[in-house]
């Protein structure tokens, strides 16, 4: 009976299949879903095109090879190169922060935003939970929990960020040259990171419940136990 208490509580001492899993995921997700937030290649345009006026766009950062105002009627000022979007230093470029804001955009930005938030508190507690906590702890199914709703919160905002930028984005009235403009390798990445982040969030909740059942098993191992105890 002694020996049957100690492999019941090496049991509880390991991490499931699917929590070792889901870090891999989280860091998966974590990496690709940072750099899409970060790198301006949203939209790119054809780069055999050579009269293209946009290079390539991204959440925070734009880049163009001859933008005309199109606040301008006269179109004196044309915008050239990358600028971030809340550049304070180039005449006329705020502008023109309406045109390169539409309402879609601003919603791509606010859901990407939180899923980027909620995948980098994520990836902090997925490290806490490799490096700091077991599951013989108290709280450790409840740090699992939260770790997979914050990942479904990034995966469900995130989905909902691509999904819009995708049915807008490249559409005639917004960025020219609509018909040589495709999706980038940063929207690609922002794709691939939320199903990542979707993974490990079904990975997480997986593990949750395993955990959740081998404390209930161990817990009814403890009580026979100890009835069989007072019954010597």
């Amino acid at each position: 009976m002694v020996e049957l208490r100690s492999f019941e509580d090496d049991r509880m001492k390991k991490r499931t299949l699917a929590g070792n899993a889901a870090i891999g995921f989280v860091v998966i997700a974590f990496i690709l879903i940072a750099v899409a937030f970060a790198t301006p290649s949203w939209i790119v345009s054809d780069y055999r095109i050579t009269g293209a006026r946009l290079d390539r766009f991204g959440l925070w950062t734009h880049c163009f090879r001859s933008l005309p105002d199109p606040v301008d009627v006269y179109q004196y000022r044309f915008f050239v190169g990358c600028r971030w979007l809340y550049d304070p230093f180039t005449t006329g470029y705020d502008q023109i922060r309406g045109f390169l804001m539409p309402s879609f955009f601003k919603a791509t930005q606010f859901f990407f935003t939180v899923c980027f938030i909620a995948v980098m508190i994520s990836a902090l507690l997925t490290i806490l939970y490799f490096l700091c906590c077991g599951p013989d702890m108290n709280r450790y199914v409840t740090l699992i929990r939260v770790n997979g709703g914050l990942l479904l919160v990034a995966g469900i905002s995130g989905a909902i960020a691509v999904i819009v930028f995708a049915s807008k984005a490249n559409k005639k009235g917004w960025m020219p040259g609509h018909q040589n403009n495709f999706f980038g390798w940063s929207f690609a990445l922002a794709c691939i990171g939320v199903l990542a982040a979707l993974v490990a969030s079904a990975l997480f909740f997986s593990d949750a419940h395993v955990q959740q059942r081998k404390r209930k098993q161990l817990k009814d191992s403890q009580i026979r136990f100890e009835m069989e105890h007072e019954k010597i």
